[in-house]
């Protein structure tokens, strides 16, 4: 479990991942796991059948957000706009902003809609709307492990979760960023944006988009060290479940939980968070529109 420094590999873009290591062995206990990830129609059967008013619907409180002024206190969510010309890199908010009105059923915000998207993978999905979903439908959130292990479809230690080459036999096998970050995506893998599930080869288990298309949450908390935690305490760590706390050195006072597989948006320009062993992270009640989840299910 983990990976290795990408840094200097083709594709492996200019982070080093050091909260990847160190690599270390893992056993995981039998559980299914969706083949694809949460779709619109199948997020939509949820909510009519529960009434279920995801976190981006919802309006903020204003004892949650005390410093904030109360025409700021809007139901919306965080969409990803590029920008009109070249920027540096060192500042997502030139490419992410809030938008009052997105949310799933908006991913764009006002005025969009998933029409005619229903194969595609529901977004703007805060972690407490995941969980619920996974409850209603009988099943849970992976562990980061479980995420893992199934993404790898046995290939241990590979880069990808077909193996070591990017694109193997010139062929695409996520949806990624092609062109320049973040102004620009030529779409040379077939979408501009999310695409519908399924469209690029699934991984020895029968997996789709275990790479790319839309991050998904893990059940775990986020901590830098947690692979160097468990590294130390055993040789072997049967199904870990996280540590008992959050903790992002870069952001201490937000509660966060681990997201896995990279997006649409990750490039070797930026974020190469396509890379199989590689791990990102969520503050819990946030969402954008590349954030979405997938369930599993112990036999």
């Amino acid at each position: 479990m983990g990976c290795a420094d990408p840094r200097g590999i083709p594709h492996g873009g200019p982070d080093p991942m050091a909260d990847a290591r160190p690599i270390h062995r893992v056993r995981i206990s039998g559980f299914w796991m969706d083949r694809t990830e949460v779709t619109n129609a199948q997020f939509a059967a949820f909510v009519k059948a529960t009434g279920y008013v995801t976190v981006a619907e919802r309006t903020p409180k204003a004892e949650d957000f005390p410093d904030a002024p109360p025409e700021n206190l809007v139901a919306g969510s965080v969409v990803f706009t590029p920008p009109a010309g070249p920027v540096q890199l060192d500042n997502h908010l030139r490419w992410w902003a809030y938008v009052a009105g997105a949310d799933w059923r908006h991913p764009l915000g006002p005025g969009s809609s998933i029409d005619g998207y229903d194969d595609s993978p529901v977004v703007h999905i805060a972690y407490e709307d995941a969980e619920a979903y996974a409850a209603w439908a009988g099943k849970r959130l992976p562990t980061e492990a479980e995420w893992e292990f199934a993404a790898r479809g046995g290939l241990a230690g590979a880069t990808y979760p077909w193996g070591e080459e990017f694109r193997p036999r010139g062929r695409w096998m996520a949806n990624t960023w092609q062109g320049t970050f973040p102004r620009e995506n030529t779409a040379d893998d077939g979408f501009k944006g999310i695409a519908p599930v399924a469209r690029y080869p699934a991984n020895a288990y029968g997996l789709h988009d275990m790479s790319g298309n839309v991050w998904e949450w893990c059940a775990d908390w986020y901590r830098p060290d947690t692979y160097a935690t468990d590294a130390a305490a055993t040789p072997v760590t049967d199904d870990p479940r996280g540590p008992d706390s959050s903790f992002d050195p870069q952001e201490p006072g937000r509660s966060k939980r681990v997201q896995r597989g990279g997006s649409y948006l990750c490039t070797d320009q930026y974020c190469a968070r396509y890379i199989v062993g590689t791990r990102g992270k969520g503050e819990i009640s946030s969402a954008t529109n590349h954030i979405g989840f997938r369930c599993v299910k112990t036999p």
